[in-house]
């Protein structure tokens, strides 16, 4: 029995998962925010965060962390450029969820998460 994970399954293999957090990752950077389960609003917001942090300095290395992790270069491009800039005077908190409403087919609670502008 797994103790103290540092971070939810979701229900999912290990390469299911990484591959699920950065399509999401991508998605919210390109619309600035998403509706999803609950559960996956929780861990997109951790890297959410995570990136933003990277992409303040906006130099070279920053964007090419960033690009080993989502998956468009406009995406990369979006966040170095516009979206890190527009939140430098922030330490942390760049993301909000908000929950939304129960799907229907499933019950499942949906958020929505969006930057702080």
């Amino acid at each position: 029995m797994p103790h103290q994970l540092k971070y939810k399954r979701l229900s999912r293999t290990d390469g299911h998962r990484k591959a699920l957090l950065r399509n999401l990752a991508t998605s919210f950077f390109k619309h600035e925010k998403i509706e999803t389960t609950s559960t996956k609003a929780k861990e997109i917001v951790r890297v959410a965060e995570r990136l933003i942090s990277t992409a303040m300095p906006g130099d070279l290395a920053a964007r090419r962390r960033i690009a080993e992790f989502l998956t468009e270069p406009a995406v990369v491009k979006k966040l170095v450029e516009q979206i890190a800039p527009a939140l430098k005077g922030r330490s942390g908190g760049f993301t909000r969820i908000t929950k939304s409403r129960v799907r229907p087919g499933d019950a499942a609670e949906l958020s929505i998460v969006e930057l702080v502008k």
